[in-house]
Parts: structure tokens; C-alpha cells; sequence
């Protein structure tokens, strides 16, 4: 029994992207990476429709509020501040 092939989205892109340029048919690209044709037109569509995603401004990682960000940060530092004060009192002890 055959065991299901994971591939990386670093390949599957790499696919699309040769597919997408149409330099090679999709059953020449199908047999060069050893892999269906209808998972390339699959993995084609799943592109197209999440393509527009990377431009939208609002959906980046970093886009976070600078503001909430600090506080975030300077609650974690309290919390650190507070551990290192108890760690040092029972050191004393």
C-alpha cells in the first residue's frame, strides 16, 4: 500500500508558478515532478483564490497596533519583574 506524498508549500508554488507561465503543458509539468495534472489545476485554483490576499493591506502578521504591542510588552516585563523579585526574596531566605 502507497503512503500519501506531503508537499511543501515552497513546491506546490514552484509548481503553480511553471504552470501559471505555460512553458511546458500541464502533463509535461505533470511528469517532469512526478504528480498528477489534476492536483497541479487544484493547487492552481487554491493559488488564484488566495492570490488577492497578499496584497491586502490589513492582513499582514506585523500589522499589529504598536500601541497594544507595548502594553502587551511592558505587562510581560511587570510579570518578569515581579518573578525575579519573589526568586531573589527566597534566595534570602
Amino acid at each position: 500500500m502507497k503512503t500519501r506524498r506531503k508537499f511543501t508549500a515552497a513546491f506546490k508554488t514552484k509548481v503553480v508558478l511553471e504552470a501559471l507561465s505555460e512553458r511546458l503543458t500541464i502533463s509535461e509539468i505533470a511528469d517532469k515532478y512526478e504528480i498528477h495534472a489534476n492536483q497541479i489545476g487544484t493547487w492552481k485554483k487554491q493559488f488564484s483564490n488566495n492570490a488577492n490576499s497578499v496584497f491586502d493591506s490589513g492582513s499582514g502578521k506585523n500589522d499589529k497596533d504598536p500601541e497594544q504591542e507595548a502594553n502587551r510588552l511592558y505587562k510581560k516585563i511587570g510579570q518578569l519583574q515581579v518573578e525575579v523579585d519573589f526568586l531573589k526574596k527566597a534566595l534570602e531566605s
